[in-house]
């Protein structure tokens, strides 16, 4: 990813973190990924964004291709899980069992998870697939 990447995406995700809707993001981190295809923060980003703004399909497909670039990534672990659960696919359990022990031994992403799901709950009242996986991890 070259600096103008970089600096898009710092931008793109710095305007979230400061509150924009997500509708008003979305389209920066769908060109974050058409530009940079093998930025998997990116793709994570974006799965995000989907499943804020009620895309489950598509938010599968981009959470799929941010775990299979960065298989370590709890977050992108996550975004799987609620797109799996919105679109009533099979494969949950494994995603939930992988972000738990990563939660377990990296208590500093342990942190950055329960913020990001916050942030969640908070921008999306009633969510239930993240109600529900929120449970899951605090069992």
């Amino acid at each position: 990813m070259t600096a103008s990447h970089d600096s898009l995406f710092e931008d793109a995700i710095g305007r979230y973190q400061r509150g924009a809707p997500a509708s008003e993001v979305l389209e920066e981190f769908r060109a974050i990924t058409l530009q940079a295809p093998r930025h998997s923060a990116g793709w994570t980003c974006l799965a995000w964004l989907q499943l804020l703004e009620d895309q489950p399909e598509e938010a599968l497909r981009s959470a799929r291709t941010a775990v299979k670039l960065n298989p370590q990534d709890p977050q992108s672990r996550i975004n799987l899980t609620l797109a799996l659960l919105e679109t009533n696919a099979k494969g949950v359990r494994e995603h939930v069992d992988l972000v738990r022990r990563v939660m377990a031994m990296a208590p500093e992403l342990a942190g950055e998870l329960h913020d990001s799901i916050a942030d969640g709950l908070n921008r999306k009242p009633g969510w239930k697939a993240l109600e529900k996986l929120k449970a899951w991890l605090d069992a």
